[in-house]
């Protein structure tokens, strides 16, 4: 019904209230055909085919031609008000010489419902009321009340019943319009939002693998400085180790931009080797031990690598606020889960007071963050002066959450 009672735009010149309406205009022609057949047959049949008869024959055929070929301009503003216009005069003239034809006020009227505004439409109708019911007085003897009350009040009741659907149509369109509106500010939102998601997801994947493998590189390369006269041959360790540190965050830097868990994580091995390399550039004045317990299976891929990345951000931290002499990395595989735990014997704090960790990342949030993101989660078990742990578990099976 909404999308029948539609109002065209004003390039078409249609402002009635029932514009446009194919289906119904089909109908309605289709209506008109039958009406001038019937109403010209019974002229002829009455009157004979005299040069009165041929004129309203053609007249007939001129009313359906005319009814049917409105789609035809369309495009023009000022064709639609043209066409009722000819319409109704052309009606008029038939029914003014053959009373007959004022049945075909009806898909007449339709037409100028659809076409004019509201308040030109009822004055139209109003009109062909009143010639309607003139032309059918003029044919019968004595005054008929009823052929009188009857049109006017068919008229009365068609306009009334449109104007209701037009409203209602109007409200439906306008509700239509805003839920569009707001869909697409949902849609909007959501873009914000997931790019909001993604800058977040990117710092935390920058500060866990480019920004701890930088800060490895520092201290590194500050040890071999250190050792560079004495322990030569120690210095070069830190230089050899500098440069391995460099050459898995360029591959770790490719992974990121590419959006790709680490292939080489695939099985469980493979992710005890990886946390081993992490172990080995934490830094120089860290005693990092691996422990793996359990029987080692395969892990999903990015899980796999956001344990990786959970070590080396927990490791950061040890380094750079534990003031830890040892640190004991556990991989345990649970026939369920995967738990990946960070122990140092630093010197603790108090859990409810942690927070970023300032300008340099996002630490123990970030950790927590891709745990969650991944299906996971995180937890940090410390107290002042009594180390710290910060454990990391992921469900075995299935795909990331």
């Amino acid at each position: 019904m909404t999308a029948s009672l539609d109002r065209p735009g004003p390039a078409t010149g249609e402002h009635g209230i029932l514009a446009p309406a194919s289906r119904l205009d089909r109908w309605l022609l289709a209506v008109l055909v039958v009406l001038l057949v019937a109403s010209a047959a019974r002229y002829v049949d009455r009157h004979g085919l005299g040069a009165t008869g041929v004129a309203i024959l053609l007249g007939a055929l001129v009313l359906g031609l005319a009814y049917a070929t409105r789609g035809l301009l369309a495009g023009r503003a000022w064709w639609p008000t043209v066409w009722v216009i000819g319409m109704v005069l052309l009606w008029a003239a038939l029914t003014a010489v053959a009373p007959s034809f004022a049945w075909c006020a009806v898909p007449v009227a339709f037409a100028v419902l659809r076409v004019l505004p509201f308040g030109w439409a009822v004055g139209v109708v109003v009109a062909m009321t009143v010639l309607l019911t003139a032309a059918w007085q003029r044919i019968t003897t004595g005054f008929d009340p009823v052929q009188v009350a009857g049109p006017l009040a068919v008229a009365l009741v068609t306009v009334l019943a449109y104007r209701a659907l037009d409203r209602e149509s109007r409200a439906r369109q306008e509700l239509l319009d805003r839920l569009l509106l707001a869909q697409d500010e949902l849609a909007r939102e959501q873009h914000r939002t997931g790019a909001l998601a993604e800058r977040t997801r990117l710092s935390r994947e920058i500060h866990d693998s480019v920004g701890q493998g930088l800060s490895s590189i520092h201290l590194l390369l500050q040890a071999a400085d250190q050792d560079w006269e004495v322990r030569p041959e120690r210095a070069r360790q830190h230089v050899l180790g500098a440069a391995a540190t460099a050459r898995d965050g360029l591959e770790e830097v490719r992974r990121v931009v590419r959006d790709l868990a680490p292939s080489d994580l695939s099985d469980g091995d493979a992710l005890a080797d990886a946390l081993r390399r992490v172990a080995g550039q934490a830094g120089p004045a860290m005693d990092v031990e691996v422990r793996v317990d359990g029987t080692p299976v395969p892990v999903p891929p990015e899980r796999a690598a956001a344990l990786v990345r959970s070590a080396r951000g927990a490791l950061a931290n040890v380094r750079e606020h534990a003031r830890a002499r040892r640190v004991v990395v556990t991989l345990t595989y649970h026939p369920d889960e995967v738990v990946l735990d960070v122990r140092d014997d630093g010197r603790g704090f108090e859990p409810t007071r942690t927070r970023p960790s300032g300008s340099r990342g996002r630490g123990l949030a970030g950790i927590r963050d891709r745990a969650t993101l991944l299906g996971g989660a995180a937890d940090v078990e410390s107290a002042p002066g009594d180390g710290t742990t910060v454990s990391v578990r992921f469900p075995l099976g299935g795909g990331a959450a």
